[in-house]
């Protein structure tokens, strides 16, 4: 029988038959692969990982000719996992993922780690294998330990996903060959601070976006295959048309080839178009195209060059992100830099060529991989590109500012009677760190940014806008409710007083979102008082519009004593903006005295309202407030001013 034994001394030891030893593997296979995928380094880019954890696992159990292997199990407190199989098992592939970090002195630091370069089964070729992409937490998550080391890394995931206990996660990483592992667990306890916290490690580490054992699969870059297939061809041909031409003449013929045109040269370091410095203070077009180059690495060639090959065809170890609907083709001519620099810890360089901004990251430190991140931005204007998210992680984001912003502060959404504060921005427009909204659990507040333009632009004014995890953020407007000296439908800026009240009822809910928010609105578009002298209730209309076109929309209805409650939602619609300024929506709404109403309420344009259905009722005028039972479902549509009429927005599915 093949067994496990230990090279510990006398009275520590315990041996392991191999058909133990395989059946934890099988039994925990899962959680083995998921330690070997998060120790490895993320210098090896998710679809190596994928493999090479699979790798790993799969070759933790000995072969024919080694009969036995080092196994610590210590006499001392013994625990049932300590005793188990799937303790050997996991001590070995420990050992061989935390050797994919180590270098030699004498190796060059140049190269990748030498057992990074030994090729390993199994092989994929033709497709990209990769786990499932996560929300914000888990991408919070992820980068933070990208920012440690192997051994702290495997101290995380051991006490985190794996519940060891530190004292047996130390001994397991002492038998595995790190060095200082006491002082590896300490590190790992401090990355328990408030940006991991807030993202559940435990339930994290167990998702799919860390699951190397639920991937999906994906070509590789089809078109550039079949480029080099062709090419591989072409120069298959050339060299022996070339053979034959020798061959026949005793001499090789002069003429050069024509010149091929790659991504990366059509917009080389050379090549960027860099606007001059006070060309936006004189300018009738206040978007991008005005950004002067700003950043102390403005001038780093080979910086851009890097950035620019790395946008032109990213390596496999590098992260690749878009917002939805944006393409991630190859450097166009007229790529505009608009900022190289070094921001916590990173070099970042960001870009805009007419239709997306992008912003290429690489870590200052040897470790770690570059990063790409794709935003589009056509048809921009002096409030959308305000800002760029220049650097994001722990819990902060940091700016780069437009030049015609003039002064920057940050205010709380959620507390609107509280004075804004400033916000310091650098000589070259990054801003200092400012706290990213939560993207789950309480919501106790959601920082904005108030920006003022400079007065050497006609257009000076305030607005406001926030972080909603993409490169661009999103801009807050309000629109009031009808009355004197309003119009139906006219947003302005989220900065006074009304604007503040109603986007405190609704921040919370930008959550919901998606990343590549253009703008969002509240449009306060109805006022009723409430049957039974249960108040005064608003009904806003949420408007998100994305840079796509698209724009979703939410009605919330606030009473008093309540908070803001979504009743009716619709996707891809035009309602609630300039070109749907007829809004209509119902709900249940029960009195204090236990009564349960149906209300009603339109939007200025609306002239009356009429109920079909299970419950009939008509009322001229933009409210109706009638008794109905809790479970009526009846069908509400609005007679319009101009003639004809318009149904309600969608019914939500929430309480």
């Amino acid at each position: 029988m093949v067994t496990f034994k230990s090279r510990f001394p006398k009275g520590s030891e315990r041996t392991t038959a191999l058909g133990e030893a395989e059946a934890g593997l099988v039994e925990h296979y899962t959680g083995l692969v998921r330690l070997a995928y998060l120790t490895l380094p993320p210098s090896l880019g998710r679809h190596r990982r994928v493999l090479v954890s699979h790798g790993l696992v799969q070759r933790a159990l000995p072969g024919f000719r080694l009969r036995q292997y080092a196994l610590r199990v210590p006499a001392q407190r013994p625990g049932p996992e300590r005793h188990g199989p799937v303790w050997a098992v996991r001590e070995r592939v420990l050992r061989a993922a935390l050797a994919y970090e180590r270098r030699p002195r004498w190796w060059p630091k140049t190269l990748p780690p030498p057992r990074a370069l030994r090729p390993t089964l199994p092989v994929v070729w033709g497709l990209r294998l990769f786990p499932r992409a996560g929300d914000r937490e888990e991408i919070a998550l992820g980068q933070a330990l990208s920012g440690v080391s192997a051994d702290v890394r495997a101290a995380f995931v051991l006490c985190r996903a794996d519940g060891l206990p530190e004292a047996h996660a130390l001994e397991l990483l002492t038998a595995a060959g790190a060095s200082r592992a006491d002082r590896v667990v300490r590190l790992a306890r401090q990355l328990d601070g408030p940006a991991v916290e807030a993202a559940r490690p435990l339930s994290l580490l167990r998702s799919a976006e860390f699951d190397a054992c639920s991937v999906r699969i994906r070509p590789t870059d089809l078109l550039r295959r079949r480029h080099r297939f062709r090419l591989a061809w072409a120069v298959a041909a050339v060299v022996a048309v070339g053979a034959v031409v020798l061959t026949a003449t005793g001499s090789a013929p002069e003429a050069k080839a024509p010149p091929t045109t790659t991504g990366a040269e059509a917009a080389s370091p050379d090549a960027l178009v860099r606007t001059p410095r006070n060309e936006w203070s004189g300018t009738a077009r206040v978007d991008f195209t005005a950004w002067p180059p700003r950043g102390g690495r403005t001038g780093d060639r080979d910086l851009l060059a890097r950035a620019l090959a790395t946008w032109a065809a990213p390596p496999a170890g590098a992260r690749v992100t878009r917002t939805p609907d944006t393409a991630t083709d190859p450097p166009l001519h007229g790529t505009r830099l608009l900022y190289a620099g070094e921001v916590d810890g990173k070099a970042v360089a960001l870009f805009h060529d007419g239709l997306r901004a992008v912003r290429y990251s690489e870590p200052l430190s040897p470790d770690g991989s570059s990063a790409l991140d794709f935003a589009r931005t056509d048809n921009s204007d002096l409030t959308t590109t305000a800002a760029l998210v220049v650097s994001r992680g722990h819990g902060t984001s940091r700016y780069l500012t437009a030049p015609w912003i003039a002064r920057a502060q940050t205010h709380d959404l959620l507390r609107p009677g509280a004075p804004a504060q400033p916000l310091q921005v650098s000589k070259t427009g990054v801003t200092d760190p400012v706290r990213t909204p939560a993207a789950s659990g309480p919501c106790h507040s959601w920082p904005a940014l108030h920006l003022h333009t400079s007065p050497r632009i006609a257009e000076q004014h305030a607005f406001v806008v926030t972080d909603l995890g993409g490169l661009v953020p999103a801009h807050l407007t309000y629109t009031p409710p009808p009355g004197k000296g309003t119009t139906a439908w006219q947003p302005h800026e989220a900065t006074g007083a009304p604007a503040q009240l109603s986007w405190a009822r609704a921040a919370c809910h930008l959550t919901e979102l998606p990343d590549d928010v253009r703008t969002v609105n509240i449009w306060d578009f109805a006022n009723q008082h409430l049957p039974e002298n249960g108040g005064h209730a608003v009904w806003s209309c949420v408007r998100a519009d994305t840079w796509r076109g698209l724009g979703d929309v939410s009605v919330r209805l606030t009473t008093p004593g309540a908070a803001a409650r979504v009743v009716a939602r619709s996707r891809s619609t035009s309602a609630c903006s300039r070109y749907g300024r007829q809004a209509v929506a119902s709900t249940q709404w029960r009195s204090r005295s236990g009564r349960h109403y149906l209300l009603a309420a339109g939007s200025q344009a609306i002239t009356g309202i009429d109920v079909t259905g299970p419950l009939r009722a008509s009322t001229n005028g933009q409210t109706l407030a009638i008794r109905a039972p809790a479970t009526t479902q009846p069908q509400v549509t609005a007679r319009l001013a101009g003639g004809g009429e318009t149904a309600e927005i969608s019914h939500s599915t929430e309480d």
